[in-house]
């Protein structure tokens, strides 16, 4: 296993003082087979009044606080240390059509083959995804070539679209940025009537040749998974921005069914002020086994009620 020290911070600066300040995060990263949680701690500036961590509807840990004393700068921290194994992706696959879930057949995956309300799978999107899916083909060939299909035919560029930009506009402009290729590879693989989830997370990326890594120099990062049917079902990972499947430089914090269900960082705030700014920067730092923990108190996120 690979182990990292990801560090995430936010910074909200604010024209005006800020009187209460409400705030929901996503930044302790998931444990499951293949992913360990060793540490985290999330530091929030100004202090809370009140804070609690739970668990949403799909299993991911989530932190409400709320801070009250007058500030013009809020500082949200996520630090976390993690383990993460290359999955094991099976040899036999079956026919695509046969991963189609149902009652019998991974009932709880039912949920991941619905599309979103406003719809995403218009008959463009459904008719882009059918050319990978021709009758019999092993599924993972054919999400394979879906991935490589949008990493060819569409184009990464920063800050072209916003968290509300739709699949078909996506579509429609072929550019965007990491979520919205996971989002329009979930929406192609929903309409052809697969199970398809939105994650949430980080890659740690390696730094050219004879170059140092840069400190922020990552990102939060998004990319999707495919549900494969047998036994108790698999979930694998598929990232069109960079054409490949998730192997183990990937650290998943979160997942959902889009992008609205697992965002790092939403709240509301209470102010007078006009004008605003956020910076983030995040950093995936890969780091030796004997590092020691960040916080003694760490274990898996609470079951979801």
């Amino acid at each position: 296993m690979r182990r990292y020290r990801v560090l995430h911070r936010t910074v909200y600066e604010y024209s005006d003082v800020v009187s209460s300040s409400y705030g929901r995060a996503y930044l302790t990263p998931r444990e499951f087979p293949g992913q360990r949680l060793l540490a985290h701690d999330t530091r929030v500036d100004p202090v809370p009044s009140d804070r609690s961590v739970g668990a949403d509807v799909y299993g991911n840990t989530t932190l409400y606080f709320h801070v009250t004393a007058g500030h013009r700068r809020l500082e949200v921290t996520g630090e976390s240390l993690v383990e993460v194994a290359a999955p094991a992706v099976p040899a036999a696959q079956p026919p695509w059509e046969q991963a189609r879930p149902g009652a019998g057949n991974g009932p709880l995956a039912v949920e991941f083959t619905l599309d979103l309300t406003p719809p995403e799978i218009t008959p463009e999107v459904a008719a882009y995804a059918a050319e990978s899916f021709p009758p019999a083909r092993p599924l993972l060939d054919a999400v394979r070539e879906l991935t490589t299909r949008i990493h060819t035919d569409f184009a990464y560029q920063s800050g072209s679209t916003t968290v509300s930009t739709s699949v078909a506009d996506v579509f429609a402009e072929r550019h965007g940025v990491c979520q919205d290729f996971a989002r329009l590879g979930i929406a192609c693989l929903r309409s052809q009537g697969l199970a398809a989830r939105y994650v949430s997370g980080y890659l740690s990326t390696d730094p050219p040749p004879g170059k140092e890594r840069m400190v922020g120099a990552d990102a939060t990062h998004a990319w999707a998974d495919v549900w494969l049917p047998g036994g108790a079902g698999q979930w694998i990972g598929f990232d069109p921005t960079n054409d490949q499947f998730a192997d183990d430089r990937y650290v998943t914090v979160a997942w959902g069914r889009d992008y609205a269900d697992v965002p790092p960082l939403r709240g509301i705030i209470y102010t007078d002020a006009r004008e605003s700014t956020i910076t983030v920067s995040v950093d995936v730092a890969p780091v030796t086994p004997d590092v020691a923990p960040i916080s003694p108190d760490v274990g898996p996120p609470p079951a979801p009620e």
